[in-house]
């Protein structure tokens, strides 16, 4: 897999006074496993090898980040791919979904189920179901997370990281924010900006790691995954007009809009130095958009 640079951008903010604030630019190494998606998938993919399984078997929603990254790796690491996807509407709506025609374009095969079924995606009887309908193949849970994936985010820090007080990131189900607390150093803290609303992310990374230097804020998620807002949006197109970095509606662009926001409260201390890690996600933009044009809201710039 031919990897682009993931530098740190450093970002002149006049509101982010007495700081230094910085972007990790994960979503630069690979055009379309890009930012967390390739971290998750990295030894997951080794380990399908070392097992000698040729079809990978994931799940996730109609404009997951997750499905289009394992349907071009497995296209591009010859793995058939099954996507087991949230929403039997859906169906019949794959060419007019850009992230749905990218998995199939890519080879994977869409599988729809209802939203009852999907969630007994974690549940043996369920796989056991799946593997009678479509034989052997190696799961990848949805998302991505597993103590594997956990293993290839605690890559993303490097040792000139060290230089950084407060490393911040997008949290979806858990797994790159764990990764980076367990490569974190002891004066280092990491804020955790989730994407959906409530606690459980708390007690699920607390499973996880014996660690104390983070913390996570769903304050930020207006009002929850997928949601977003005319406030959100302006930002997010103002941002990438001011610094030419794209933003993605679901995670990195609510975290730099958390940043700016903790940071007006005196929430970092003066002269920190921040990084903020961009996840990659861009590839869900052209779908937000069809959304927001059916409620006639402004675009996101892409």
């Amino acid at each position: 897999m031919i990897l682009g640079k993931n530098n740190n951008t450093k970002i002149e903010i006049t509101s982010l006074q007495n700081m230094e604030f910085y972007i990790k630019r994960e979503d630069q190494i690979h055009p379309f496993v890009s930012g967390n998606k390739y971290r998750k998938l990295k030894y997951n993919l080794l380990e399908a090898k070392n097992k000698q399984k040729t079809t990978l078997l994931t799940f996730g929603g109609a404009f997951s980040n997750h499905i289009a990254a394992t349907a071009a790796a497995g296209n591009e690491f010859n793995f058939k791919t099954i996507g087991v996807i949230r929403g039997e509407e859906l169906v019949d709506k794959v060419v007019e979904n850009p992230t749905l025609a990218f998995a199939k374009a890519n080879g994977m095969q869409l599988h729809f189920i209802s939203r009852g079924q999907y969630n007994q995606k974690e549940l043996q009887p369920f796989i056991k179901q799946l593997r009678n309908q479509f034989g052997d193949f190696y799961l990848v849970p949805e998302g991505g997370t597993n103590p594997l994936a956990i293993k290839g985010c605690e890559e993303i820090l490097t040792k000139e990281d060290a230089f950084f007080d407060y490393i911040c990131v997008p949290v979806g189900t858990g797994g790159t924010m764990a990764g980076l607390i367990n490569s974190s150093l002891p004066h280092q803290r990491i804020i955790g900006f989730s994407a959906l609303k409530g606690d459980f992310l708390e007690k699920k990374i607390s499973q996880i790691t014996s660690k104390s230097n983070w913390e996570i804020t769903d304050q930020f998620s207006f009002g929850g995954y997928a949601k977003v807002d005319e406030t959100l949006i302006n930002f997010m197109n103002n941002f990438k007009s001011s610094n030419n970095i794209p933003l993605d509606p679901l995670y990195t662009g609510k975290m730099v809009f958390g940043i700016f926001e903790l940071a007006k409260t005196g929430f970092f201390s003066k002269n920190s130095r921040i990084l903020a890690i961009h996840t990659g996600g861009l590839q869900g933009i052209q779908g937000m958009n069809l959304q927001l044009k059916k409620r006639n809201l402004p675009l996101i710039e892409i």
